[in-house]
């Protein structure tokens, strides 16, 4: 048997990680490994279709990293019970079995293009179009992959530490149709970025800090004034601390009667979740803010011990409230103010962001002009900040950053 029929049959054969044939690499691949005794005009379409994947996952030059990848980041029964620690309880069976799709995927990944063009059947037809097929490098595993004696070890550690399938590839996601999605390019804000409020953002920082580590921590909602980075803070959380294990999940409040359905998705996972709502106001008229202080606390959907909610709102008491609200003739008045009230009770960490006086806002922009490395006069660059942000209504963290934005295109514009 040549050495690409019994790639074929390894890649066909296997059992625990068989879930990485549907994956669009690893499928074209298997389709040209079964082409090599079909007409040439199929063999030459599947190595064409085969390349063409190869190069827009930028893998041209790597393989054999591209394969063995697609398998660290499969979800099966080998990566749940290690993401979970339950791997030793595995029967000897499905380990066997875990051990040889690993050998397999190993060395299929390492089959050269040459290889396969020295194996096809009807090669002699091909004539000159085999010298002018694209070629491509099969480079090296990735690093759990090196060693075949270490792969059981080596992945069980990684799943351990990382969580299995789209929870190890990604760390934001999106609670859509009844299901996390992860967000494949998330907001890339880091906290080197955010300046000033520093109190309020050691507090959200502390409280993500001793969520990660174990310790007693709180459901965080940070409120104040628009473009003061709330948002920003709490994604500079996960895009800090992601690789200590910290992943996020965005949920709309309309959405907010399904949480439990999405606990129930990351319960088992060894990661720590923030569960993000954005952006939080209700109407007085509108009661589904109820369904959210079940989910706080008092509901019977439990939160795990894994997940955390943060939320941002523009009110400190999230539910907008007017005077004729307080002078109705509601007959127990007192007791709807308290039951309004009582949702942003419910969170053990309230932080708040106001709005910055001209020293904090200058000292923004001088901080974001230092990190741009903008050759700007102090006073030029003070009197041209207090302009943008009268003309803007006001100012705030996002106006001074967008002020230098427009200050280093104009400067950019110029040279």
């Amino acid at each position: 048997m040549n050495p690409t029929k019994e790639a074929a049959l390894l890649m066909s054969s296997l059992s625990i990680y068989s879930g990485i044939r549907n994956r669009s690499v690893p499928k074209a691949y298997y389709e040209l490994l079964c082409s090599i005794n079909k007409p040439v005009f199929e063999f030459c379409c599947a190595w064409g279709k085969f390349f063409s994947l190869l190069c827009e996952r930028g893998y041209a030059d790597n393989l054999a990293g591209c394969i063995t990848e697609t398998a660290l980041f499969d979800e099966n029964a080998f990566s749940r019970a290690a993401s979970s620690k339950k791997e030793k309880s595995l029967p000897t069976q499905v380990i066997s079995a875990i051990r040889r799709d690993l050998s397999a995927i190993r060395r299929v990944s390492l089959l050269s293009p040459q290889t396969i063009l020295n194996d096809y059947t009807y090669r002699d037809e091909l004539g000159v179009v085999a010298n002018s097929l694209p070629r491509w490098d099969n480079g090296r595993p990735i690093k759990e992959f090196l060693h075949e004696d270490d792969i059981i070890d080596e992945l069980a550690d990684f799943y351990r530490h990382n969580g299995c399938g789209m929870f190890a590839r990604y760390r934001a996601f999106i609670w859509r149709d009844k299901s996390i999605e992860p967000v494949v390019h998330p907001d890339n804000v880091d906290i080197s970025m955010l300046k000033g409020y520093s109190l309020p953002r050691k507090l959200v920082e502390d409280n993500t800090l001793a969520f990660l580590n174990g310790v007693q921590s709180n459901n965080c909602l940070l409120y104040g004034d628009r473009g003061t980075g709330k948002s920003s803070t709490v994604k500079a959380m996960l895009n800090t601390y992601y690789k200590k294990g910290l992943r996020m999940v965005e949920i709309p409040k309309d959405r907010l009667s399904e949480f439990p359905l999405l606990v129930e998705k990351i319960a088992e996972t060894p990661l720590k979740f923030i569960i993000f709502i954005d952006d939080l106001s209700f109407p007085a008229e509108d009661k589904s803010y109820a369904q959210l202080k079940a989910v706080l606390e008092g509901g019977l959907a439990v939160r795990p011990d894994n997940a955390l909610i943060y939320a941002t709102s523009n009110r400190r008491h999230i539910i907008r409230e007017s005077f004729s609200d307080r002078e109705g003739d509601d007959i127990h008045r007192n007791d709807t103010i308290q039951e309004n009230l009582s949702l942003s009770d419910r969170f053990g960490l309230s932080v708040c962001f106001t709005r910055p006086d001209k020293d904090e806002y200058i000292n923004i922009i001088m901080a974001l002009a230092k990190d741009e490395h903008l050759n700007v006069g102090i006073e030029e660059l003070t009197k041209g900040a207090e302009r943008f942000a009268i003309e803007r209504g006001g100012r705030s963290p996002r106006c001074a950053k967008q002020y230098i934005s427009s200050l280093k295109a104009e400067i950019n514009n110029k040279e």
